[in-house]
């Protein structure tokens, strides 16, 4: 191959990883979760037959402008659709989780220290269920707790605060300050029944012993009310993940 080619090739793919945003130590699918790839719906964590979907828009509602009427980033986002009781299960409703089981793999959970997203509401939602009915940032985790030696597995769970502006975009939801967590395990005494803010799940897992451990993250929602909207910018640390129709893009924060 010619030095020509080669440099007009090298040049190629620099600009390539330059439109897609993805810093160049992610392009391999390594770097802590900054890779592109491997974003999807997580089969074994979904009951009956919902959608989360990569989508253009949502654009509106009716009457709305300005940038609240549009996705916060690109064109599309990530629609998610579960219903309340389709199924014959108890509960009877669905649930759904779109994640990445690939590249926090091993990450620290106490590493964490930005987390958030944005979300289209509407009001239909809120009547399905209040203004805290809402998709959700799960981390699937090993809570390493000493009190459970023998537990290797939770989830750990953000249910956003209320949201009541409806039919467009909302601002950043910052789950570091706003919001609730929990651990689905009862590993710690951030519960459902009692949960806990950031710092405290945080500090809840930090009880000297062997650090606690990232399996998998996620938007999820279910199993409870109805829901229907859509979700974008899902930022975990440095990294935003713009949710577009073609696939997922990294964006520094």
């Amino acid at each position: 191959m010619s030095r020509a080619k080669a440099l007009t090739i090298a040049a190629l793919s620099t600009l390539a990883a330059t439109a897609l945003q993805i810093p160049a130590t992610a392009a391999g699918g390594t770097g802590g979760g900054s890779s592109a790839d491997h974003w999807g719906v997580i089969t074994r964590n979904t009951i009956g037959s919902p959608v989360a979907a990569l989508r253009e828009g949502p654009y509106g509602s009716f009457g709305v402008t300005g940038a609240a009427a549009r996705p916060p980033f690109g064109t599309g986002s990530l629609g998610i659709e579960v219903a309340d009781n389709s199924t014959s299960l108890t509960p009877p409703s669905e649930k759904v989780d779109f994640g990445n089981e690939v590249d926090f793999y091993g990450n620290p959970v106490l590493g964490l220290t930005q987390v958030g997203f944005r979300v289209f509401q509407t009001g239909e939602n809120v009547s399905y269920g209040g203004d805290r009915n809402l998709p959700n940032i799960k981390f699937e985790i090993n809570p390493n707790v000493a009190a459970h030696p023998g537990d290797t597995y939770s989830t750990l769970v953000w249910v956003p605060g209320p949201v009541t502006t409806t039919g467009r975009w909302s601002g950043y939801l910052d789950a570091t300050t706003t919001g609730t967590w929990f651990l689905t395990g009862g590993e710690t005494a951030c519960t459902q029944a009692a949960p806990c803010t950031f710092a405290q799940v945080k500090a809840s897992l930090n009880d000297g012993g062997a650090a606690p451990l990232i399996y998998t993250a996620a938007v999820g929602k279910g199993r409870d009310h109805l829901w229907t909207g859509a979700v974008d910018g899902l930022r975990i640390n440095n990294n935003v993940y713009d949710f577009e129709a073609n696939g997922v893009k990294v964006r520094r924060a």
